[in-house]
């Protein structure tokens, strides 16, 4: 896809907390996600993961402190300059592709009616990443990346290396997962 910066990187840490934060700085992983932090704690987060030359992706839905509308998403981008955003919403992952952040739409496999729902959106913002969850569906990630043009990552309920291995194969470019003992595994998939 051109203008996407690839993530070459299969297994993506995804931090609950600051001591899952504490542990992936420590990881052999370049990228990881930050999933639930208060607005206070991000040039914080931010200053570590320079120091440890590391890539951070927000989840912009779960910054606490801030709306999770265009303009909370305009202030972390330009304030914080992030690797990537994460979002459930459409004007938010826009307003990150107008800033040169990379962008993942952030999409749950509920239903037929939500899932073609979902799909109406993405193919209208072209977000640079969709991810998908539950990521341990792999018929689901093969049907998804047949229907869009776009690379996934599968994230949620994958806790083994079986799981990732299916993941993949079934056509997501990378995992998410807070499970921490998948995060020494980075690229070896």
């Amino acid at each position: 896809m051109p203008g996407v910066r690839a993530i070459e990187q299969k297994v993506i840490p995804a931090c609950e907390d600051m001591k899952s934060f504490e542990r992936f700085l420590e990881s052999p992983c370049e990228i990881g996600i930050i999933l639930e932090i208060h607005i206070s704690l991000v040039k914080h987060v931010m200053a570590l993961a320079k120091q440890h030359n590391k890539k951070i992706i927000f989840h912009m839905d779960l910054i606490n402190g801030i709306h999770n509308n265009e303009y909370g998403t305009e202030y972390i981008c330009q304030e914080f300059k992030p690797h990537g955003l994460i979002s459930t919403k459409g004007n938010v992952i826009q307003k990150a592709k107008q800033n040169g952040v990379l962008s993942i739409q952030r999409m749950f496999l509920i239903d037929s009616r939500g899932l073609k729902k979902t799909l109406n959106m993405i193919q209208k913002v072209q977000p640079d990443y969709v991810e998908v969850l539950p990521g341990i569906v792999p018929e689901m990630i093969q049907e998804i990346k047949e229907t869009i043009d776009i690379p996934l990552f599968a994230g949620g309920l994958i806790r083994s290396r079986e799981e990732v291995k299916r993941a993949l194969q079934a056509g997501a470019a990378a995992v998410t997962t807070c499970e921490k003992k998948l995060w020494q595994y980075g690229d070896e998939f």
